[in-house]
């Protein structure tokens, strides 16, 4: 009959119940059951292969890295998916990918200033209280776990050092003010330098001024009044400037204006003159052949653009001034009352009193 091996290891239903009867050989010692060393030797090979087949496998997601060990010897993996390994003799240890951060200056569950770390001397001599949060990332796995202890505390030691050196260079009011921009960026400078001859697998993304503040209220209100004053500064700026931007091109405008008209009035002119010439020219022609023509007919010309215009006094032995309007030397139209031939007396009479020639006798 066939018995189960497990029933003979670990006894039947009966065994469990209570003792069998003892058996004795021919010469009347007990005999000893032997315990069924195949179906054990078969049971523990197939935990140890169940074993190594669970461990010959690791899955590898795309925000971590994995650093296979084999005896000692690191290597990264940073292909996401299946990956096999040799169990018992590789192991294997996950590194995020992501971006951590860590305070400095203060605690993010409670939001509580740690004055240690937190308050430091300006180049001015003054004290500040300033709070900075370091954003870093692991940018080689291998070096990220097994060159430093503690690359973490190394990273923030090396932080507090390097802000408290360029706040130290620093007025107190460009800490609390304007000058934040340009700390901030010193500061990740010489850290990437630094983290890049430290070599210890972190990289620094970014580090920024949480917040600054003096350490009393009444200094902390007066930082308050100068940065008003500056931003009332700043916005009556911008309003010149504006003003400014609206001005210019309208006085460009009326000086390309004025140029043009500039530049029209000097070719009229220019115009002008040369037209000025041409006829003096034509004079001149004129005037070298007929000379005495010439010169009595510009007086003509000339006399009669001006004594249009002109009033003549006569003045008498006496001193007594007559008026006589060049106009009443025309001939005025015959009226009901008046003869023609009375008005060309009149007319004759007053020319003779204002030739050229009136009291200096007839040529």
């Amino acid at each position: 009959m066939n018995q189960n091996p497990f029933q003979n290891l670990f006894g039947n239903r009966r065994g469990r119940m209570g003792p069998g009867p003892e058996r004795f050989d021919s010469n009347g010692n007990p005999v000893r059951k032997k315990l069924p060393v195949k179906g054990l030797k078969a049971f523990l090979v197939f935990l140890l292969l169940a074993f190594l087949g669970l461990n010959s496998y690791y899955m590898l997601d795309e925000e971590y890295y994995a650093v296979v060990v084999t005896l000692g010897s690191a290597q990264s993996v940073t292909e996401a998916g299946l990956h096999f390994k040799v169990p018992l003799i590789q192991r294997v240890r996950f590194v995020s990918k992501g971006i951590k951060g860590m305070p400095i200056g203060y605690t993010t569950d409670t939001g509580e200033s740690i004055d240690e770390e937190s308050v430091m001397i300006t180049k001015d001599f003054n004290f500040v209280n300033t709070d900075f949060y370091l954003e870093y990332m692991v940018s080689d796995p291998v070096k990220y776990l097994y060159a430093s202890a503690d690359p973490e505390g190394t990273l923030k030691m090396l932080a507090q050092s390097y802000i408290r050196d360029t706040v130290g260079i620093y007025n107190v009011d460009d800490v609390i003010t304007t000058g934040k921009a340009a700390i901030q960026s010193e500061i990740k400078e010489k850290m990437t330098n630094r983290m890049i001859a430290e070599d210890i697998g972190l990289s620094v993304v970014n580090i920024t001024i949480q917040d600054a503040f003096p350490p009393t209220t009444e200094v902390m209100n007066a930082f308050k009044n100068v940065e008003n004053a500056k931003q009332g500064k700043e916005t009556a700026i911008n309003n010149a400037n504006k003003d400014r931007n609206e001005k210019i091109p309208q006085a460009e405008a009326e000086c390309d204006q004025i140029i043009k008209i500039a530049e029209a009035e000097k070719e009229a002119r220019i115009n002008e003159a040369n037209g000025q010439v041409s006829r003096f020219e034509q004079m001149y022609a004129e005037y070298s052949k007929y000379p005495l023509i010439t010169r009595q007919r510009m007086f003509y010309e000339s006399m009669e653009d001006l004594l249009p215009g002109m009033k003549v006094y006569i003045v008498d032995e006496d001193g007594t001034q007559k008026l006589l309007p060049l106009d009443s030397f025309q001939a005025p139209a015959p009226g009901p009352e008046t003869p023609p031939d009375a008005a060309a007396g009149e007319t004759q009479g007053q020319g003779e009193g204002v030739g050229p020639h009136s009291g200096e006798g007839t040529e």
